[in-house]
């Protein structure tokens, strides 16, 4: 247990640029705390002892603000920044070095016994406010935008976000992998609050596609307007060579 402790103060103190010592983050971070108390209560689960579990996880939520379900599956390094209102439920997994930022849901939606939560693989990021729902797979290094609402797998490397999210598929492989090291190569990885570079909103990014061919179309309409007023004035004038550049604008238009 004191392993893991000092692997969760390290997470902290790389993932947090506020955070100064050791000490701070262990007497002042929430999410460390919540993640202790998960995991006293996780053994008593374990160990069948259900109702001091949840006594346990109930006195965690009380000092925390960080409700996790005794029942709940938790990875090494896990960071729960800031955590004020993060809900995690019985059936959750969340894997190895996963980051939640506060107002995070990781919810059921069926009363079925059994599994109803999702499960969060290695390297996830769900930002502020979002709420995941449904017993399905978040893939390797995939990122949740804040206030998204999950209700579908998300593929490994890719970001969700909207109500309902939609989902951009992961950037290109070989931009990802550039060789970067130490410090570097931890800050191109991690996306605080699932914030990627160039990760807009796909229906967004389509409407604007959408008024951008409006635009130019328009643009076309007018240049065609032009020349239709030019070669009529042209024929009103007796200019044959502009008259015979408006029959065959004409035709053109025509066909």
């Amino acid at each position: 247990m004191w392993i893991r402790l000092q692997e969760d103060i390290d997470t902290v103190l790389k993932k947090d640029p506020a955070a100064k010592n050791r000490v701070e983050v262990f007497l002042c971070y929430p999410g460390l705390h919540a993640l202790i108390w998960h995991r006293l209560a996780n053994r008593s689960w374990r160990a069948g002892l259900t109702t001091l579990a949840r006594f346990l996880s109930h006195l965690g939520r009380f000092f925390t603000g960080i409700e996790i379900h005794p029942g709940a599956s938790v990875g090494r390094r896990v960071f729960i920044d800031h955590g004020m209102g993060v809900v995690i439920g019985e059936t959750a997994e969340i894997h190895d070095d996963v980051t939640i930022y506060q107002g995070v849901t990781l919810g059921g939606t069926s009363l079925e016994k059994g599994k109803r939560h999702p499960t969060l693989e290695k390297g996830v990021v769900v930002g502020a406010g979002a709420k995941v729902l449904g017993p399905f797979v978040v893939g390797e290094g995939a990122k949740i935008g804040s206030n998204s609402v999950v209700t579908k797998p998300v593929p490994a490397g890719a970001t969700a976000v909207g109500n309902p999210a939609r989902t951009i598929l992961k950037e290109d492989s070989a931009a990802r992998e550039a060789p970067l090291t130490g410090a570097a190569k931890t800050k191109e990885e991690f996306s605080a609050y699932g914030v990627s570079k160039n990760g807009d909103d796909p229906l967004i990014k389509a409407m604007h596609g959408l008024i951008d061919q409006a635009i130019a179309q328009q643009q076309r309409i007018e240049q065609l307007e032009k020349l239709l007023n030019k070669g009529k004035s042209a024929a009103d004038q007796g200019d044959s060579t502009d008259c015979e550049e408006l029959k065959a604008l004409n035709k053109l238009v025509d066909n």
